[in-house]
């Protein structure tokens, strides 16, 4: 049986501020899985490195630049209309301050308490690694 089930590709932004936190964003009613914590980014557009594509999509999300890192994770998550490939990086402000464009809310977390959020599925795997779970 052939798998006709459609992949998205996009990216996410681990970012990081000088005390250690990491930037979580409330997904909100206007999107799918409202009121699900995901790591900031979004598809990947054609002709896009994965870096450049992170940039732009940071700068819509929350009007500020990052500096893009290196990969945290590349993963799949399969949800019931559509596969998910999340390819998260480490990132940091490079400039401006991040604002919930299109988000419910933006909060700084600390690493140790991240799995007190109520995840996306897609993002779990990293947020896994990040608390050493993985």
């Amino acid at each position: 049986m052939e798998d006709t089930m459609k992949t998205i590709d996009v990216v996410g932004a681990v970012i990081t501020n000088e005390e250690g936190q990491i930037l979580c964003a409330l997904r909100s009613e206007k999107m799918s899985q409202p009121g699900m914590w995901e790591f900031p980014g979004g598809k990947i557009e054609s002709g896009e490195t994965h870096e450049q594509s992170l940039v732009r999509e940071i700068r819509e999300e929350l009007g500020c630049e990052i500096l893009v890192g290196e990969l945290l994770s590349d993963d799949t998550y399969e949800y019931p209309a559509v596969r998910v490939r999340l390819i998260t990086y480490f990132a940091a402000i490079g400039s401006g301050t991040p604002v919930p464009n299109e988000h419910e809310k933006l909060e700084w977390v600390d690493r140790a308490d991240l799995m007190r959020l109520e995840w996306a599925r897609a993002d779990i795997p990293a947020v896994e690694k990040l608390v050493g779970k993985r």
